[in-house]
């Protein structure tokens, strides 16, 4: 048998604080936030999000994310690239960092972002906590993204030699970044309470 849920007795839950309230209420008593009943429509905004995201992490791979001068020799590297350089000077753990935390966290953030606003449509509540988890684990990940971007970072304020060397972000550094701020706004923007909702629920 399903569990009664907060929907099901005329119920809405805060997204801050997770009190729930009855739904005439227009904002929580005890933080103060506005009160949104589950809205399958919010999901635009998730896609919206994810959409911004994947177009600005094209460029990022493509174009340069970190340009080397050497004695007047220019060298740009993309995140693979650069990874593939780090792998071939044996820093076999610092390549294995970048393109885990530049290729395959990202792409895996847009998998799972994807597979949750695809398959909240046809959810049925006893198959709902998996998917809870998947976005509790994408939520979780996404504060590590941003690695690429913290060593150019500080590659380009350490390594600043004149005319001997220098490292400069090149422009793939910004289109990498936005990227990332966009796929985390999707993730937020995806309301949990989705999860429990199934079909049936929508249609009664």
């Amino acid at each position: 048998m399903n569990a009664l849920t907060a929907t099901d007795a005329g119920l809405v839950g805060c997204t801050r604080c997770g009190r729930v309230w009855p739904k005439d209420e227009g904002h929580c008593a005890r933080c103060g936030a506005h009160l949104q009943a589950v809205d399958r429509h919010r999901l635009q905004a998730v896609w919206a999000w994810w959409i911004a995201g994947m177009i600005f992490y094209i460029p990022a791979n493509l174009l340069p994310m970190l340009v080397t001068t050497t004695l007047g020799n220019a060298q740009k590297n993309t995140i693979v690239g650069g990874a593939i350089e780090l792998w071939k000077h044996h820093n076999y753990g610092v390549a294995m960092i970048i393109f885990g935390a530049s290729i395959m966290i990202p792409v895996g953030k847009f998998i799972a972002v994807a597979y949750l606003a695809v398959s909240v449509g046809n959810e049925s509540r006893q198959g709902g906590k998996p998917h809870l988890h998947m976005l509790e684990v994408v939520e979780f990940i996404g504060r590590w993204s941003m690695i690429d971007v913290f060593v150019v970072a500080i590659l380009s304020a350490l390594v600043q030699l004149g005319f001997v060397a220098s490292i400069h972000p090149g422009p793939a550094a910004a289109s990498f970044a936005l990227s990332v701020a966009f796929t985390m706004l999707s993730a937020q923007s995806f309301d949990p309470r989705l999860i429990w909702r199934g079909p049936d629920r929508e249609r009664k």
